[in-house]
């Protein structure tokens, strides 16, 4: 059962020792990518980010230093996985790369096949669809797919943290990882995670607003004068 930051206080610390820890920090869903996020959504970004690694520090100084950094949609670790973190913009890429710059290995958590598989079958299930039975396959097979994809996940963490070991976990919010029973699961939730949340719903709300609302008709033009 995950355990909130806020609830680990000194005394408790000791029973961790020797145990296999997991910090586990949300990676939040953007609706569009961070660059095009407008002023005030990027700056909570931001700031959610900031507070995440101040948490991160908090729970080395107390539990020890992150050893294995596992982050969602990584087919290779290492240098490759840092590289696409970096090339996609992604706002985790600065924590991954401090926490690999102090000692700790960034692993692999996806196989390629699922993950195509997933993503195939997401932009299938977002087509209109005119069969329900196909739509019902459909559905199951991606069920049936993310299971897989998330037990792959699992046992990429199981497989390379060990005992007495810390890890940190990137993966949204509605992953559906089990994990192992002796592994100490830390959630870290700052207070700019409902912030952003907060903002985003509103962000959306507006945005669709805007597109329900018809165009403005154009003002009529002043008529041609009339010459005599």
């Amino acid at each position: 059962m995950a355990e909130e930051l806020g609830r680990i206080t000194r005394p408790a610390t000791a029973n961790y020792q020797g145990k296999r820890k997991l910090l586990l920090a949300p990676l939040v869903n953007l609706a569009v990518p961070a660059e095009s996020m407008p002023p005030e959504g990027a700056e909570i970004l931001a700031r959610y980010w900031d507070q995440v690694d101040v948490q991160v520090r908090a729970v080395q100084n107390a539990l020890g230093s992150v050893t294995h950094v596992y982050h969602e949609n990584l087919p290779e670790g290492g240098d490759a996985g840092l590289g696409y973190l970096e090339a996609t913009a992604q706002s985790s890429h600065k924590l991954t790369a401090d926490l690999i710059e102090s000692g700790a290995v960034l692993e692999a958590t996806e196989s390629m096949e699922i993950l195509a598989e997933n993503l195939d079958l997401q932009r299938c299930l977002m087509q209109p669809l005119m069969s329900p039975a196909v739509a019902g396959r459909l559905q199951e097979w991606f069920g049936d797919a993310n299971r897989r994809r998330y037990d792959f996940v699992a046992d990429a963490i199981d497989n390379t943290l060990s005992e007495d070991e810390t890890g940190l976990l990137l993966i949204n919010e509605r992953h559906q990882v089990q994990f192992p029973t002796d592994i100490e699961v830390i959630y870290i939730a700052p207070p700019a995670l409902d912030e952003f949340r907060h903002w985003m719903q509103n962000w959306s709300e507006q945005l669709q607003r805007e597109m329900a609302e018809p165009p403005a008709e154009p003002d009529d033009p002043d008529p041609p004068e009339q010459t005599v």
